[in-house]
């Protein structure tokens, strides 16, 4: 399925990936955006990717086949009031949205189930914006779609096509399933990781020894908290209904911990950790997910003068950038020594090769 004309409201990280994505596997396809800055107008359409340079009427909109709101949930919902007099019965709308409970009930109101789907395209990166944007930011990344009964199932076959030739994986979902599956597996974790980290904040010594030892599995499973405060407060009320849902869930779980603990119950311990490493090591090993797969390699190194420096030039003579280099000092969790990261996945796998055929013991992180 091609579309002739596509508007794009938002041009960040996702919209201006998806709006590459577009250009490069359907040149003749007119393509037009709306940014909040006319800076980022002006270099999509230097790029070759909109055709317009500075902000257009929203009347400009109206003969789009599709429509792509890339903006926070709440905005989204803003420009479908703005839209709506001019949308043609034929266009299609979509979002990229990570919560569409919200959405989808916007879209009821304004009568337009018939004529949208919502999509989660679940990929992303530390750096944001349409300068950080790029045509394959979808490959191999599930998108899911969402949208209501009233939906043509052979429009959704169609842009589920579409959304398949950018390299995407599109799985079909009821808007109620995505918000809680994204609960459970994005937002949740999330909530975990910062609850853990102020934990740890609020109980460290004055002189801060909880944080000099934290390393191996706290620095793991807190990575996420880095991520942006305001977006996650956007999320956390957007799902509040299935956050608060896992939540609940989530400290019925922990409870059966504490109560084994309490009863001093090891038979019941060694099923709850047996049941989770079980579950856990069935999990597909995938760049797939909200958030991407660090490219991070662990290994051993004499403690030498030197020796660090001889990891980072053997890398550098093969052009292979390091994003992150470390040295770990707790590793009551850890295999190795010295932690390095890289920018891409395809650099991981030559920095492997090349380590290990010059003597370096590797352990690759699952």
């Amino acid at each position: 399925m091609t579309y002739h004309k596509i508007g794009f409201i938002g041009l960040g990280l996702i919209g201006g990936s998806i709006a590459k994505a577009i250009h490069g596997l359907y040149p003749d396809t007119e393509i037009i955006g709306h940014a909040s800055r006319r800076s980022t107008l002006e270099k999509a359409y230097a790029d070759h990717v909109i055709h317009n340079d500075d902000f257009l009427p929203i009347e400009d909109f109206s003969e789009c086949d599709v429509i792509f709101l890339c903006g926070p949930v709440m905005v989204n919902c803003n420009y479908l009031k703005k839209l709506l007099p001019y949308l043609k019965e034929t266009t299609l709308i979509t979002d990229v949205g990570s919560v569409k409970g919200d959405i989808h009930e916007a879209i009821r109101s304004l009568g337009l189930s018939k004529q949208f789907i919502g999509g989660h395209p679940m990929a992303g990166s530390e750096a944001i914006g349409y300068d950080n944007s790029n045509p394959f930011l979808l490959q191999n990344a599930f998108y899911i779609l969402t949208c209501d009964p009233e939906m043509d199932s052979n429009k959704l076959d169609e842009f589920q096509a579409y959304v398949k030739s950018f390299g995407a994986v599109p799985i079909a979902l009821s808007p109620e399933e995505h918000d809680f599956a994204t609960a459970a597996i994005s937002h949740l974790p999330h909530l975990i990781s910062a609850s853990l980290v102020n934990l740890v904040r609020k109980e460290d010594t004055k002189d801060q020894i909880l944080k000099t030892l934290a390393a191996g599995g706290f620095r793991d499973i807190t990575r996420i908290s880095s991520s942006s405060p305001v977006m996650w407060q956007n999320i956390s009320l957007a799902n509040q209904e299935k956050i608060i849902k896992l939540i609940d869930l989530y400290l019925e779980s922990l409870g059966e911990f504490r109560e084994a603990i309490v009863a001093g119950d090891a038979e019941r311990l060694i099923s709850l950790f047996s049941n989770a490493k079980e579950y856990r090591d069935s999990l597909p090993i995938t760049d797939r997910g909200v958030l991407s797969t660090s490219n991070e390699i662990y290994l051993f190194i004499e403690d030498r003068v030197g020796g660090i420096s001889e990891v980072a030039k053997l890398l550098a003579d093969h052009s292979i950038s390091i994003k992150n280099i470390s040295i770990i000092h707790n590793r009551e969790f850890e295999d190795g020594v010295l932690r390095l990261e890289t920018y891409e996945a395809e650099d991981k796998k030559k920095a492997l090769t090349l380590l290990r055929e010059n003597g370096f013991m590797i352990r690759e992180k699952r």
